[in-house]
């Protein structure tokens, strides 16, 4: 049985190895224009800080790794149609040549619902959670926030937000490959809508409001797959 795995445990070894290897490139491409990067990131807590505010690092060594750790970030998010990509490769022995074919759409769609899920983070939440988080406290005190605690906030955001992306991905494919259809979405709703909520307390800071912003696209993206299981599902045995 063990020598059955080896091949498929070899072609996830490489799978992983390039993968790793590309965010690795990425991350260096990434680390030479990190102030341009950085610079973009807090654009959402500038706005937010009140008049007289600053972001500040409160550790000698805390601007390094934070370039390092955007610079990953940026790294992983340039990296993504690869990363994409040798998921299929994984994947696609399993599959029938009728169902290989839809290698490029699935590359495509999945990088751009994760990207889409990044920019809605971005744009939308990121700068409503922390219009809220500010100014709930700023009659008491000054807002002068550590710029390596901002990016560990933002990018678990926007990460959460991109993985959050993918769920109509992951019902195309089950669909596609007849695992499921969109009734048996329907009867799992209630359920789902209790895993999605528990799914953005996991995936974002101890605060209702992101909570919130986080949940209310899954139930909609979760609906969205309901249509997307109906239309392209088969009838699973």
């Amino acid at each position: 049985m063990f020598d059955d795995l080896k091949p498929h445990i070899a072609d996830l070894r490489k799978a992983l190895s390039i993968s790793v290897g590309s965010i690795f490139v990425m991350f260096f491409v990434c680390f030479a224009f990190n102030t341009i990067i950085l610079d973009f990131i807090i654009q959402p807590l500038v706005g937010a800080l009140p008049k007289g505010s600053t972001v500040i690092f409160t550790k000698v060594q805390e601007p390094f790794f934070t370039a390092i750790k955007v610079s990953f970030f940026s790294g992983f998010l340039l990296a993504l149609p690869i990363i994409f990509w040798q998921i299929w490769v994984f994947i696609a022995p399993a599959l029938y040549a009728n169902e290989k074919k839809f290698v490029l759409p699935f590359v495509a769609f999945a990088t751009l619902m994760f990207l889409m899920g990044a920019s809605f983070s971005y744009y939308v939440v990121v700068p409503i959670g922390l219009q809220f988080l500010i100014n709930f406290g700023s009659e008491l005190f000054s807002a002068l926030p550590s710029i390596g605690d901002y990016v560990g906030f933002f990018t678990k955001l926007v990460f959460g937000f991109g993985i959050a992306f993918e769920l109509p991905v992951i019902t195309l494919f089950l669909a596609k490959i007849g695992l499921i259809n969109g009734q048996i979405l329907r009867d799992f709703f209630k359920f789902a809508v209790v895993i999605i909520f528990v799914l953005s307390a996991l995936l974002t800071p101890p605060d209702m409001v992101t909570q919130f912003l986080m949940a209310v696209p899954m139930v909609i993206l979760y609906g969205f797959s309901i249509l997307i299981a109906d239309y392209f599902g088969n009838n699973p045995e």
